[in-house]
């Protein structure tokens, strides 16, 4: 009896004493808004022939697009380039009486934060896997870039390999705009230099990444400020993704980080919903090719005269966003 009592007694403060449930973690951010891709190529002779290529953010597991409206002078279209799957909007028009070719691309986009390795259980392109390993033209997976690595022993673990080069850029590097040189996604100018934006940041990373064979890739777009509201945007922004073995793939975002310390851990694996991405890799061919040479990103207007590319000074992109 004595016993029988004590189980009654010791049960029920158990019960009381077991630790609560954990809270559910919260669901990923998202971000609804438009965006317009808009400007002018300006001082050509009224009616020279301008071909003119844009690039079109993809709809997929981070970001849902749609095009809400769509004005150029002649007719356009949109194709997809083989390589990497980039969207491009495509059109030819003369140059009107004051010697300008108008467009613009109004997008509703739905942005999701990213969190950890994709979730898509897709058959990957091996094509494109070996592609993400090879050297691109500004960013090479030999020479300059791999002293950062010398005397330093990089795991085996692929992802834990990955960490280890996403310090060491972290480490190596300042977010800085300061002269010239930066901006040009230049592996061996960010080492030398030490500081450098985005594309200098995650150039130098994919540098490293692919020399351990890690399969990664160049993201392009826009940021969007944290504040929702409207107004225009001065400028792009990149990150990038890498694979690791029997991983999905995983962002990291650098600089930003190196920008916000506080956040260093979260860039590791994850992003804001504050941006749109609009194409992914380097040295790309255009559908239709265009002559001049490949492209080192894609992100503003690209346009050619003759057969040749027009200076950036020809070409006046306008950025906007608003929230919905």
């Amino acid at each position: 009896m004595t016993a029988l009592r004590s189980l009654f007694i010791v049960l029920p403060l158990a019960v009381l004493s077991a630790p609560a449930a954990a809270e559910p973690a919260a669901p990923p951010k998202k971000r609804t808004f438009q965006f317009t891709y808009a400007g002018t190529i300006t001082d050509q002779k009224p009616g020279q022939t301008v071909r003119v290529w844009l690039p079109v953010p993809p709809s997929n597991e981070d970001q849902d697009v749609a095009i809400v409206t769509e004005e150029t002078p002649a007719a356009a279209r949109i194709d997809r380039e083989p390589v990497y799957g980039n969207r491009i909007l495509f059109f030819q028009s003369l140059a009107d009486a004051e010697g300008k070719v108008p467009f613009k691309v109004v997008y509703r986009v739905t942005r999701r934060e990213v969190r950890g390795e994709s979730s898509k259980e897709t058959q990957e392109d091996m094509a494109r896997l070996a592609r993400l390993l090879k050297p691109d033209a500004k960013v090479p997976i030999d020479g300059k870039p791999l002293e950062l690595l010398k005397d330093r022993p990089v795991p085996d673990n692929q992802m834990e390999a990955a960490r280890l080069l996403y310090d060491v850029v972290n480490n190596h590097m300042r977010y800085s705009k300061e002269g010239t040189g930066w901006g040009n996604g230049d592996s061996v100018w960010a080492c030398e230099s030490r500081y450098g934006n985005c594309s200098d940041f995650h150039s130098l990373f994919i540098s490293l990444a692919r020399s351990q064979k890690i399969p990664s890739v160049f993201e392009i777009g826009f940021p969007l400020p944290e504040k929702r509201g409207a107004g225009d945007i001065g400028g792009y922004h990149c990150w990038a993704k890498f694979k690791a073995d029997g991983k999905g793939w995983l962002p990291v975002d650098i600089s930003e980080a190196n920008k916000h310390p506080e956040m260093k851990a979260y860039y590791f694996g994850n992003l804001t919903e504050d941006r749109i991405a609009f194409s992914t890799g380097r040295d790309l061919v255009l559908v239709p090719p265009q002559d001049g040479p490949p492209l080192n990103f894609f992100v503003h207007p690209y346009a050619e005269v003759d057969g040749k590319p027009l200076a950036k000074e020809k070409i006046k992109p306008v950025y906007s966003f608003k929230d919905e």
